[in-house]
């Protein structure tokens, strides 16, 4: 499964340094306004200590994590959403990814230039969510016109949309996303060919100076209290710490460094915790001497469509899942050794797939 987040903001919030620690690629971050031009593209590797430990047991040819796609996505300025600045080419990009992180600036600093000349994320916030709102209104209102003339020639299905389009206008008109809408889930398929920017899952993530990475201030405490209704998650991290993380080059560095702040583990960890819980993601594993590999899915999947993520074949011709739980892996140290002790399970197409489950497939095409 290829998650993709983009990272919006104002420009200078901290987006492309953020993004440069974070990635594998690496974008020219400079002090000023609209340093980033066309969205930048890297991969996190996900880190998952679960894997770590099954490949020494196993002892593969090779390890394969899963990964996440960033997207370091251009700056905003109020008017995107009708063309200003760069507003089309910023919101096309917002709609091709599966969650948006949101940073926002929690930090004070002269030498660092701010677009609108004051530190202050509800306003910054403000201006983003306004033009997500209003480009999502004027497309809300584009299907409204086609509808309304189906509707009126008596379509049943065609005036189950329109009321489920008059909720989300009303609701976006109001200043809300399209997520809070009071629309039922499924009900929700009548805008899913739409795309809506403030539909998707959005994690803030407030960018704060060193001292304040642990227990947050002022600023991280207005955000949590304006997000309160929301249904988004919230997230500290210090993007100068993580770009000083970033050009360590051994694991021993970056936790002695670690150490030194008095934190656990980097904030790209954290983040990628976030995302997995915004999206309602799980990992899976495979394990075998050519390859210990993770997966992810959806929570909630079956054995079948976890096997349709290595391969189509794999759903299409399941015959059965030879399942072992993480935990008992590692407590028996092997695969036959679970074998014998009656810890793998054969389950069938029904099974739904649990968090650090380690799978066969057994198949026919």
């Amino acid at each position: 499964m290829a998650l993709q987040c983009g990272i919006v903001g104002l420009p200078n919030v901290g987006k492309s340094t953020l993004f440069n620690s974070l990635s594998n690629a690496r974008a020219q971050a400079a002090n000023f306004p609209f340093c980033t031009i066309e969205p930048n593209i890297g991969t996190i590797t996900v880190p998952d200590e679960r894997l770590t430990k099954l490949a020494e047991l196993v002892k593969p040819q090779r390890i394969v994590p899963t990964t996440i796609e960033i997207v370091d996505i251009a700056g905003l300025v109020k008017g995107a959403s009708k063309g200003e600045g760069l507003g089309n080419q910023f919101l096309g990009n917002i709609r091709g990814t599966d969650a948006i992180i949101h940073v926002l600036r929690c930090f004070d600093d002269d030498n660092v230039v701010h677009v609108d000349g004051s530190v202050d994320p509800l306003r910054d916030k403000e201006i983003i969510d306004t033009e997500l709102q209003l480009k999502d209104l004027e497309t809300i209102e584009k299907k409204l016109q086609k509808v309304n003339k189906a509707a009126k020639t008596g379509d049943k299905e065609a005036r189950k949309t329109e009321d489920v389009l008059s909720i989300y206008k009303s609701h976006l008109s109001s200043g809300k996303p399209a997520r809070t809408a009071p629309v039922e889930e499924n009900d929700q398929e009548h805008i899913a060919d739409l795309y809506l920017l403030t539909s998707k899952p959005v994690l803030y993530l407030c960018n704060v100076d060193e001292k304040s990475v642990k227990n947050g201030n002022r600023h991280v405490e207005a955000v949590k209290e304006a997000i309160r209704d929301e249904n988004a998650e919230l997230l500290m991290i210090s993007a100068a710490i993580e770009a000083d993380i970033a050009e360590l080059e051994t694991y021993e560095d970056k936790q002695l460094f670690l150490e030194d702040l008095g934190l656990d583990q980097p904030g790209v960890n954290k983040l990628i915790v976030s995302a997995y819980r915004l999206l309602n993601l799980i990992t899976y594993f495979t394990a075998g001497v050519q390859e210990v590999r993770a997966w992810t899915i959806t929570r909630g999947t079956t054995a079948p469509g976890a096997a349709g993520v290595i391969h189509t074949d794999f759903e299409k011709g399941f015959i059965r899942a030879e399942v072992i739980h993480y935990e008992d892996y590692i407590a028996y140290g092997s695969e036959s050794a679970c074998k014998d002790a009656g810890k793998l399970n054969v389950e069938g197409k029904t099974y739904v797939v649990q968090d650090g489950d380690v799978m066969h497939f057994r198949f026919n095409v």
